[in-house]
């Protein structure tokens, strides 16, 4: 198993001994590794040390939605997904959950990083996205349309949307990950639209610290270690063994972010 997308940079693993410990308890459960996305631009940067000090772990660079009124310049996101460790730009993407940051900062900021990412691209740095989306599929997807940039590249992350959302995607050409509200009784239009995903644009993360997923939804917070419920639930929408949805999630992850997970025993 294979977590594409955690935040291990939070405070909340500060009590938890930190990421090292945190990894070692995710390689106990047969998780191979995991990507630790970055929320701002001096997010970004630490992500990229922590991940250069430990090979079970990846990062990525950008400013999420959330953050858009944070410090930061754009310009400098080219040098941190120049790093060794750096698979992806993101997250990146619209949030109309919440009032705050208005969404003309939002969209400033997702824009910016789009023709930003468009401009390195043709200069050699060709990076997967990883997008966060909020009850906001009617103005992103159009923006990433506008973009010019390749579909494939794009990964909605934490997929929560309806099957009719997720059809939408889909028929953009981006991929779909989905956290541990796959798990949750209270999600069946999540579930519903797991069974629409194609077995080769699929993915599972954890999302962590946030959502821990069933059967440890009170456990606070999410680890990368409970990544494996979210494969046996996959596995139980889209009827096939826990052992195969985990092969196809590592084949996936590895292909998309184009890794190489290291050797290690299976979750299942």
């Amino acid at each position: 198993m294979f977590d594409t997308h955690c935040h291990l940079r939070f405070p909340d693993y500060e009590t938890l001994g930190g990421a090292s410990k945190v990894l070692d308890r995710a390689t106990a459960a047969g998780v191979r590794g995991a990507i630790t996305i970055a929320t701002t631009v001096e997010d970004a940067r630490l992500s990229a040390d922590l991940a250069e000090s430990d090979d079970r772990l990846w990062h990525s660079a950008g400013i999420h939605p959330l953050y858009a009124d944070q410090p930061g310049d754009i310009k400098d996101l080219k040098a941190i997904a120049e790093r060794p460790r750096c698979v992806a730009f993101g997250e990146l993407g619209l949030d109309q959950h919440y009032a705050k940051p208005n969404q003309d900062t939002q969209i400033a900021a997702l824009e910016g990083q789009l023709e930003h990412i468009a401009q390195w691209r043709t200069e050699g740095l060709a990076k997967p996205i990883v997008i966060h989306c909020r009850k906001a599929f009617a103005d992103l997807l159009p923006r990433l349309v506008e973009s010019g940039l390749p579909p494939e590249e794009f990964v909605f992350h934490c997929f929560t949307g309806s099957p009719d959302e997720a059809r939408q995607v889909l028929d953009f050409g981006a991929w779909i990950s989905f956290t541990g509200v796959v798990t949750f009784q209270n999600a069946p239009e999540v579930a519903r639209a797991a069974t629409l995903v194609p077995r080769d644009r699929i993915m599972a993360e954890t999302d962590a610290p946030f959502m821990s997923p069933a059967p440890h939804r009170a456990v606070k917070p999410n680890e990368p270690k409970f990544v494996v419920h979210i494969c046996e639930a996959l596995a139980q929408i889209r009827g096939c063994t826990a052992k195969e949805m985990e092969s196809q999630l590592d084949a996936n992850a590895e292909q998309f972010f184009g890794i190489t997970l290291p050797d290690s025993p299976t979750a299942f």
